[in-house]
């Protein structure tokens, strides 16, 4: 599942950090420079922050205390249900292991990963693959082990069972303390792997969970679904940018052209909505990933028809352009969403 960078998230997040980063020595002020935060603002009930505000916190930290140390596995390790809100409240309620994998997926952006998570469901495991191509490189490892470690301590919240066998591989070197990682895992994670992940037994995604219930399930996903709404609306040029790409769809605007019929230069176009937290790559993305899933779930229009609609000649570049936004392809999005 890939993160979009223009809706804001909790300001939760960023306390964990500021927690984490006091329990090393570190002050509010080393923690919150060049961010425009204060603690007190960030610990207000219901404020938000923007992704890149709480990347340069991730950035203060590990300027000053280093990455070599286990420290991601010790901040994911924080991360408690309770941390998330109504969306830990959607996963806790799930009925199965699977379902509330796909409620996660489905509500990514009401997380604090900064990682693109790409599920796979082989044919005798689970895997969760953990990449962060958009984070520089020097806070990557940081970012991976702590939202690997974060979607760890879910797992192990949601089951109810610390014994439950998670197994994680990195594909980062060994680092010089490993007690994180033992204390996480119940063992030492393999190395030096090609990929980063975590990944359990197939037949234990199908598991009941301890406090499934329906009807909040229901209610808690409803509400998942108004807060993500709230966020992602866009307002200023953006706005109008958003107004211009859905016009039509199959044939949207260059940024060029976009430019113009605003009655300013491209330069300038970029320059005020990376402004206000957006860009015209992904306002396009955003725009074609939300018609593509309301046309799709609707059942009036086929995979095929849903590409020609959103402009994309080959149907195959659709659907792997489907699987960046979604985390699976059509098809598989259409049956866990409606069960046809």
């Amino acid at each position: 599942m890939v993160l979009d960078w223009s809706i804001p998230r909790s300001s939760a997040g960023v306390l964990v950090m500021v927690g984490l980063a006091r329990d090393a020595g570190l002050t509010d002020e080393q923690t919150l420079a060049g961010t425009g935060l204060d603690v007190d603002a960030v610990a207000t009930p219901d404020s938000e922050v923007q992704l890149r505000q709480e990347l340069v916190v991730i950035g203060n930290i590990v300027d000053a205390l280093g990455d070599h140390t286990g420290l991601g596995v010790r901040a994911g390790a924080r991360y408690q249900l309770t941390t998330y809100g109504v969306f830990g409240f959607a996963l806790i309620s799930s009925p199965t292991l699977r379902s509330a994998v796909d409620v996660g997926l489905r509500y990514f952006d009401l997380t604090y990963a900064f990682s693109t998570i790409e599920p796979r469901d082989l044919g005798d495991r689970f895997e969760l693959v953990f990449t962060a191509p958009d984070v520089p490189e020097p806070l990557r490892r940081f970012v991976v082990e702590r939202d690997l470690a974060a979607v760890r301590t879910i797992g192990r919240d949601l089951l109810g069972d610390p014994a439950r066998p998670f197994v994680a591989h990195f594909a980062f070197d060994e680092p010089d303390d490993v007690e994180p990682y033992i204390d996480l895992f119940g063992a030492l994670p393999e190395f030096g792997c090609d990929e980063t992940l975590l990944f359990l037994p197939r037949d234990a995604m199908d598991d009941p969970l301890p406090r499934a219930d329906a009807q909040s399930a229901a209610f808690a996903q409803a509400q998942c679904r108004e807060l993500l709404s709230r966020r992602a609306a866009r307002s200023g040029l953006a706005a109008r940018v958003q107004d211009l790409l859905t016009a039509d769809p199959a044939d949207p605007p260059t940024a060029d052209g976009a430019a113009a019929a605003l009655s300013m230069s491209t330069r300038t176009l970029r320059h005020r909505l990376a402004a206000e937290g957006a860009s015209y790559r992904g306002l396009l993305q955003e725009m074609r990933s939300r018609l593509a899933e309301e046309m799709l779930v609707s059942g009036r229009l086929t995979v095929t028809e849903t590409a020609q609609r959103l402009g994309y000649v080959e149907v195959s570049s659709f659907s792997q352009a489907f699987r960046r936004w979604h985390g699976c392809g059509p098809a598989e999005f259409v049956r866990r969403r409606t069960g046809r």
